[in-house]
């Protein structure tokens, strides 16, 4: 004998309590997980700020701004003219486009190169947004250039660079030397390989800065790469080491000096270095 079937009416009260458990249980884990990647998704982590280096333009920190981009951030990457103006006057444009594209901004970091550095530690130091996040460095003349303090006399040397290379000496006078340490969480990542001839001392650098003069006080991390002044700002170990920073407050990577190449060597110890060109 066939058994008889459900009756509609049991059938649609069945359903109807199956349904209040649910509604009463909440959603499950992976609709939950489902949401969280989702709120995830529309809350960017934060807007980056890139700054290039001496003689230089936006283009040349292209590969960082993809890469961030990439992560989830929103990125400024602010051009300015390097080689024509004083300190003040590109103090003044980095103020002007902040104010236009990140004082709104929930949290706004700093990723630079070189002189950018210079330029962001310097504006941080007399202002320090409310929203201010985490700053990465590459390859900072953080104690001046003993480049400049050789050559920045030489009329020819501040028509070509500009009156703010002219500032980047190591004498207690200078830009870099007069910055008070960062108050922020700051990370350097320094470069030690170079494609030109050792300097007649004993440091390792990147071809145009020293990992010593790299060194500031007050900074969170610091790191050494295998990298040249130029190819640091395009490595992708270097945009590995930046992201998780921003992240994290850290580097990914061991605190450990890497094998050096022969011939990357720089002045000797206790003497500062920098930058002729970024």
């Amino acid at each position: 004998m066939e058994d008889a079937a459900p009756r509609p009416g049991r059938f649609r009260l069945r359903a109807a309590l199956v349904l209040a458990l649910l509604l009463l249980a909440g959603p499950t884990p992976a609709a939950t997980a489902t949401e969280s990647a989702a709120e995830a998704e529309a809350s960017p982590p934060g807007t980056v700020v890139l700054l290039h280096g001496l003689g230089r333009s936006e283009r040349s920190m292209r590969y960082l701004e993809r890469r961030l981009g990439s992560e989830g951030y929103r990125v400024e990457n602010l051009g300015y003219a390097s080689t024509e103006e004083d300190p003040e006057a590109l103090l003044a444009h980095l103020d002007f486009h902040f104010q236009r594209c990140c004082r709104d901004a929930v949290r706004v970091h700093f990723v630079t190169h070189s002189l950018g550095g210079i330029l962001a530690r310097a504006y941080l130091a007399e202002r320090r947004p409310p929203n201010l996040g985490r700053m990465v460095m590459l390859a900072p003349p953080n104690h001046g250039s003993v480049w400049v303090d050789r050559y920045g006399e030489l009329p020819l040397f501040e028509r070509v660079l500009g009156p703010t290379a002219a500032s980047l000496g190591t004498d207690a006078e200078s830009l870099p030397q007069q910055l008070e340490a960062p108050h922020y969480e700051l990370g350097v990542l320094a470069g030690s390989r170079n494609l030109m001839l050792p300097w007649r001392s004993g440091d390792t650098h990147d071809g145009a800065v020293a990992v010593e003069s790299a060194k500031v006080a007050g900074m969170a991390d610091f790191r050494v790469l295998p990298e040249t002044h130029i190819s640091i700002k395009r490595d992708r170990r270097a945009a590995d080491e930046v992201v998780h920073f921003l992240r994290h407050g850290c580097f990914a990577t061991p605190d450990s000096e890497p094998s050096f190449e022969a011939g990357a060597r720089g002045p000797a110890p206790g003497t500062l270095s920098g930058h002729p060109t970024p």
